[in-house]
């Protein structure tokens, strides 16, 4: 039951003047029923008679006299100057439900695409709570700018109250949308107009709403096999006919997927930091992704999630900046740059779908809240998105020249630990051939470090038993002592072979 200042907020309750029982009886019997199934708690206070009366339609003495019947009854107390209280000797109840349960054999029925799609459902990796050893895709907690974003977030608030409480623009706050054009025109080599852009509610809401957009029931969709398990749950509910395309040191094999699938509908792909193996796309690769796509007038999307972080002197621009036939879609999140719990990401459409953005947002969609997009938005314009991104490149990289000299000392002969120049995570091979990643990561989380299995990527099982390890969420301290624990874990499942 809710609270506020006057008392509990009770639901308008069923009164029917035209039946015979008095309306006192009514408002009596529905307050017991209230305090009896545990609606109303022990010593949770009720509200005046005056509101009582004025919420339920009733005079203030029908109101006077239901308190005093159930306080005759032992269900409340009066107390003098501090108001009427449901009585402390009530038992506490779990409320009741508006329908009980019933314990069937069969579940509810589902729309076809629905059943069919939670049945090819890839379970998602669960987060710890607090960060860890070797938990991949969460930024560095330890270091985020918590009190300049606390600074900007009270500026929002207090703007003027038709700015603040409005509803937002469904296709992105118009200042958000230019301030993410400057900065992928600068950081990332991608020309855009604000027209072009549009926010989501997360990367992952991004990826349903173009499904739902391009895709028909049974097209076929070219997926990273492994690949990403959240976008690819959002393209298995839309229908999508997942063709698995495997993945080597040159990212997206083209002409596997032509074998596959010459005729393929959209491509998922992750040119800057191949989702999970960590790989670049060469720029070969790109080309005859973008010429595959033209042919087959198909669409890419193109999942930039860590673009941004890259550690070596040189490093390759987006698909997006170099596709001249219009056939890329291009996603980025803020939750990877700042944080996840922002849950927000944008969508930068070729020109030929912005209008069909535009119309599907203003039918379907009503906008992200206000106040996340002018935090982000000032904290782009005021040129500490910048800085922050800069920073956080050297304490990323930091963490994993840590992961790789550790590895180097503690791990030989049990994983090969991939070198990596992007993202947040790196990939390490099993070397001993009885081992499997499913087992070696549950001994793991015995041990209080994570680390997730590459066989929970695929589609299609791959000849490889490797893990992921992520290095941007603790400090370097904490991700040796991480490395020397995983060690142990690995030597001592050999020894038990």
């Amino acid at each position: 039951m809710a609270k506020y200042a006057g008392g509990a907020l009770i639901p308008t309750l069923s009164i029917n003047r035209k039946d015979q029982a008095a309306i006192t009886v009514q408002l009596t019997g529905a307050l017991r029923d209230l305090i009896l199934s545990g609606q109303l708690r022990s010593g949770e206070r009720l509200p005046a008679s005056r509101t009582l009366a004025r919420d339920q339609g009733v005079s203030r003495t029908t109101a006077i006299n239901a308190y005093e019947q159930l306080t005759a009854e032992g269900l409340l107390r009066s107390q003098v100057g501090s108001g009427t209280f449901v009585s402390d000797t009530i038992p506490k109840l779990t409320p009741k439900t508006a329908t009980e349960p019933q314990t069937t054999d069969t579940l509810p029925r589902l729309a076809h695409l629905s059943a069919e799609a939670s049945d090819q459902y890839f379970p998602r990796l669960s987060h710890p709570e607090t960060p860890r050893a070797f938990v991949t895709g969460m930024p560095a907690f330890d270091v985020f700018p918590m009190a300049l974003w606390s600074r900007l977030t009270a500026r929002y608030w207090r703007s003027p109250r038709s700015l603040v409480m409005n509803y937002p623009d469904a296709c992105g706050l118009p200042e958000l949308r230019q301030a993410v054009c400057q900065h992928l025109r600068a950081n990332r080599g991608v020309k855009c107009n604000p027209e072009e852009v549009f926010i989501f509610s997360g990367a992952q809401n991004a990826f349903n709403r173009i499904g739902s957009m391009l895709l028909d029931p049974g097209d076929p969709v070219w997926f990273e096999n492994p690949g990403a398990i959240g976008a690819r749950n959002s393209l298995i509910s839309c229908g999508a006919q997942l063709i698995p395309v495997p993945v080597d040191e040159q990212g997206m094999d083209v002409q596997a997927g032509l074998a596959a699938s010459a005729n393929f509908r959209l491509a998922f792909v992750t040119p800057a930091h191949q989702h999970p193996l960590g790989t670049t796309m060469t720029t070969e690769r790109r080309r005859e992704l973008l010429q595959a796509a033209e042919r087959a007038e198909a669409w890419i999307i193109e999942d930039d999630f860590v673009g941004e972080f890259h550690y070596g002197t040189e490093t390759l621009p987006p698909l997006k900046s170099i596709d001249a036939s219009g056939r890329v879609i291009y996603v980025g999140t803020f939750s990877k740059a700042l944080f996840p719990a922002l849950r927000l990401g944008y969508v930068v459409a070729p020109p030929k779908l912005v209008p069909i953005f535009q119309r599907i947002a203003q039918a379907t969609m009503q906008g992200t809240p206000a106040s996340l997009q002018t935090t982000v938005a000032d904290f782009i314009n005021e040129g500490h998105f910048a800085a922050h991104i800069r920073r956080m490149r050297d304490i990323y990289a930091e963490r994993r020249d840590a992961l790789l000299s550790e590895a180097d000392r503690s791990l030989g002969g049990l994983l090969d630990v991939r070198h990596t120049d992007t993202g947040f995570h790196t990939v390490g091979d099993l070397l001993h051939p009885s081992l499997t990643d499913v087992g070696i990561s549950h001994a793991a989380r015995q041990e209080n470090i994570v680390t997730a299995p590459l066989s929970r990527f695929t589609i299609r099982p791959v000849p490889r038993q490797a893990i992921m390890l992520g290095f941007s969420a603790v400090p370097p301290a904490q991700i040796r002592k991480g490395v020397q624990t995983l060690a142990k874990v690995i030597q001592n499942a050999v020894d038990n072979t």
